[in-house]
């Protein structure tokens, strides 16, 4: 027989699936399950801690245990970085998954701060530099409403943007067309990218920061943007809350037999 406990959180996971607690909305404070006999104040907490750790809610200090919203965002590949939106229009990469996913945005949801330190011997790998080599790092905290999403400290050379607004620390994107216009600006065109990703179990400090519930890892995406002639204009790291973005990736499926002609007729 299962704990009176797994009963109870059985029963609330089936009402905040069949929507009778709409994302956003807040369960029943434990005091009033307790005094509508659903149980001692201990087995309500420790459903209320299983509902979390499932991913069904949160539970904050002066907010309560609030369902999870269940339509994450949408996170796309490709897509997210058309030319057309930053180099001749006003939307950044964020911005592009916001409007992809039918949700409003404001750009004060984007704040960053911005230091010259010393790379170390994996952000000079990714940059493509010397271990110790003076860089900028531009590092980002988004956020949809109050709610964080993900974390992206992007770092740079300092001869490919001194002096120009990605050192600015001002919150939002770094002007009309965000850091990829700067650098089409700045005569560094972006033309390909190489991105990783992999989960991982979050560290305290990242749980904290991205107000994570129990048990849920962050997907961890390493991007390298380079110019034309290879040169690497970016090296940006994200920490993504995992059950807060759906990645989509669209792209023409390579035939490389007949593009390199190594192989076909006989």
């Amino acid at each position: 027989m299962a704990p009176k406990w797994r009963d109870l959180a059985d029963r609330l996971a089936e009402q905040i699936r069949n929507g009778e607690y709409a994302p956003g909305g807040q369960l029943p404070q434990i005091r009033e399950l307790v005094e509508a006999g659903e149980g001692s104040k201990a087995t309500v907490h420790q459903a209320y801690k299983a509902l979390e750790a499932e991913g069904l809610v949160t539970s904050t200090r002066g907010h309560g245990t609030v369902v999870r919203p269940r339509t994450p965002l949408k996170r796309l590949g490709i897509s997210r970085y058309d030319k057309a939106k930053w180099r001749d229009g006003d939307e950044v990469a964020f911005i592009a998954d916001r409007v992809a996913s039918g949700r409003a945005y404001k750009r004060n949801e984007q704040t960053q701060s911005v230091s010259r330190e010393q790379a170390d011997s994996f952000v000079a790998e990714g940059l493509g530099v010397p271990v110790g080599s003076d860089v900028y790092a531009r590092a980002r905290l988004v956020k949809e409403g109050t709610q964080p999403t993900h974390t992206l400290t992007s770092y740079y050379r300092p001869e490919h943007v001194e002096g120009t607004r990605l050192v600015d620390p001002s919150p939002g994107p770094a002007g009309r067309g965000g850091g990829y216009r700067v650098l089409y600006d700045a005569g560094y065109e972006i033309d390909h990218m190489k991105e990783a990703l992999f989960a991982r179990v979050p560290t305290a400090d990242e749980v904290q920061l991205l107000q994570l519930p129990a048990g849920e890892p962050v997907v961890e995406l390493h991007r390298t943007t380079y110019t034309s002639d290879g040169t690497v204009v970016e090296f940006a790291v994200g920490i993504h809350s995992a059950s807060r973005f759906a990645w989509e990736y669209e792209f023409k499926v390579p035939d490389s037999v007949n593009e390199t002609g190594t192989e076909g007729s006989a």
